[in-house]
């Protein structure tokens, strides 16, 4: 006897799931003659169970990992890594004059903003699994197996200099900055709060000391 088994076949792009369950059939003899049971599509369950799994983990407006999935994977990256001596760093951006486009050409203009600086990017970085939102107009990029200071601060200019760029929005203008703030386990902190802290104390630092650095 088998109860719920799920099964899933393909014909060309399109996958269908089916949840079976039945019992095993005998003749008067004894001898086995087959399986009698239910079977039924469940294709959309699974579909809407895939769904709300992604956006449990995804940022809604830019598609970028959201802060409680960076929080997950941080944790289990730097678990793994203390135990095999690698080195993981942390980066944390904060956009410099977001908050003026807001109120001078409002929220819609705000949100298409915050899209085109997900793609900058993941254009920039290359891996867009490394990169979430984690709130309002705040970014956070893991870089794993980095401790090159200097490597890091390339980045962390690049980052800057991309973000700073103009851009275009229903015929409006936009121009923003953008602040770094980088930390660096195990040197900076051994455990993940340790390491946002820092880092955030490093991203403070960045904005009082002129904005549109590292």
């Amino acid at each position: 006897r088998f109860q719920r088994i799920v099964a899933c076949h393909t014909i060309g792009d399109q996958m269908t799931w089916w949840s079976l369950s039945g019992e095993a059939q005998f003749d008067r003899g004894s001898e086995f003659s087959g399986f009698r049971g239910h079977c039924s599509n469940i294709t959309s369950e699974r579909l809407e169970a895939q769904e709300s799994s992604q956006m449990a983990m995804h940022d809604a407006l830019t598609g970028l990992s959201n802060r409680r999935y960076m929080s997950e994977l941080l944790t289990k990256t730097l678990n793994a890594f203390a135990v095999q001596h690698r080195p993981c760093a942390v980066m944390l951006i904060d956009l410099d004059r977001f908050k003026q486009v807001n109120d001078v050409f409002g929220h819609s203009i705000g949100d298409a903003l915050l899209k085109m600086v997900a793609n900058r990017l993941v254009q920039i970085v290359g891996n867009a699994a490394n990169i979430s939102r984690i709130g309002g107009d705040e970014f956070q990029i893991i870089q794993p197996d980095q401790e090159d200071r200097g490597e890091l601060g390339e980045l962390a200019g690049r980052i800057i200099t991309g973000l700073s760029q103009p851009y275009t929005i229903e015929g409006n203008r936009c121009i923003i900055g953008a602040s770094v703030g980088i930390a660096v386990s195990p040197f900076d902190g051994g455990d993940k709060d340790e390491l946002l802290r820092n880092a955030d104390l490093a991203l403070y630092a960045a904005k009082h000391a002129g904005r549109g650095a590292f």
